[in-house]
């Protein structure tokens, strides 16, 4: 049932009439007044009726891309093939979250509010119980105004079943490629920095890592697998002190990975300056096959998603340019890309 003017007015405690002052701005009200208007505006996801109605109906051609950096380039690639998918049809505006979950509830709401005809996410998805309840009602929110709703780069499981599509990473599978890698040249002693610990990414990620080892009886108990493992952001500084911490703990490593590229390249720079060579030393292995990965010195042994692809796939379900697949997820598959950073350890 749609939120109305009365339900907000009931939830901050005012008149409706108070509820009308504020939102339409043209008269004063006390600042303490709005402010919790406001909040139940939020918190009830109410969409504007009447008048205003009209004017967010007239930018339903708007489409929504939430990024989680866009500077960063897993981000850039996919939010610029979307908007050149979309062409001129629709307007796509990129709504960059820095990360935070509470920011990419508020885009969430105020795409709602503006009756988005589409609203891409890509990305991880945060694995906290209270962010998983209020995005999948967010979602469920805009599907049920008649948003069509995309996750890239997100498992299917992070919206209620039938209220997105989802264009899905073979995250397991190029985690799992990647260690058998390392492992076929040899490697026993194989630490891994890992992304943020409560997102989707990270988990599936480290869990093809993982099952790659235990294939392999190199696992260890959960003990020996959290020594060599860190966390931490999806940022060169983050790969640089995650590698100075694993060889602190481990120095027999013979192979460090990566959870993306940029960690990567932050690993190999940590262990030149310690006088290691890679991969002679240590070899290093990333996530992504980002543009500068082939360009790297050593050139990065990595896993190569096809991000344009993907995110083109993703306008195209969003705009009904494209047939979903019956269950509405489409695997993108991982694929192992072997370069110089990586070769048999020493003997």
């Amino acid at each position: 049932m749609a939120v109305t003017l009365a339900d907000v007015a009931a939830r901050a405690r005012v008149s409706a009439a108070t509820v009308s002052r504020v939102l339409s701005g043209n008269y004063p009200v006390a600042e303490a007044t709005r402010a919790r208007v406001l909040a139940a505006v939020d918190e009830l996801d109410y969409v504007i009726n009447g008048p205003a109605s009209a004017l967010a109906a007239a930018t339903s051609d708007l489409v929504g891309v939430l990024v989680n950096d866009v500077a960063d380039p897993f981000f850039g690639i996919m939010a610029s093939a979307v908007q050149s998918e979309l062409g001129s049809e629709k307007l796509a505006v990129v709504c960059n979250t820095g990360g935070s979950p509470e920011r990419e509830l508020t885009y969430l709401t105020l795409l709602l509010r503006q009756r988005a005809a589409a609203v891409v996410i890509t990305g991880s998805a945060v694995e906290t119980p209270e962010y998983a309840a209020a995005s999948a009602a967010k979602v469920g929110r805009l599907a049920a105004n008649g948003t069509q709703v995309v996750l890239l780069g997100r498992p299917a499981s992070a919206a209620p079943e039938g209220s997105a599509f989802a264009v899905e990473f073979g995250n397991r599978e190029g985690g799992r490629r990647l260690t058998e890698h390392l492992i076929s040249l040899g490697h026993r002693r194989i630490g891994y920095v890992a992304g943020p610990a409560d997102r989707t990414t990270t988990r599936h990620r480290l869990e093809g890592h993982r099952a790659a080892l235990a294939a392999h009886d190199l696992g260890g108990d959960a003990g020996e697998l959290g020594r060599l493992t860190v966390h931490g952001p999806y940022s060169r500084q983050s790969g640089y002190d995650g590698a100075l911490e694993l060889l602190d703990r481990e120095p027999g490593l013979t192979a460090i990975v990566g959870s993306n590229d940029a960690v990567a390249l932050g690993i190999c720079a940590a262990l030149r300056e310690k006088g290691l060579d890679v991969p002679g030393d240590i070899s290093v292995a990333g996530f992504d096959d980002l543009p500068f990965s082939a360009d790297a010195t050593p050139a990065l042994t990595t896993v190569r998603l096809p991000l344009q692809e993907a995110a083109a796939r993703a306008a195209r379900l969003a705009l009904g340019r494209e047939e979903s697949p019956a269950d509405g997820r489409y695997m993108v598959p991982a694929e192992l890309v072997a370069r110089a950073s990586t070769a048999a350890p020493r003997a």
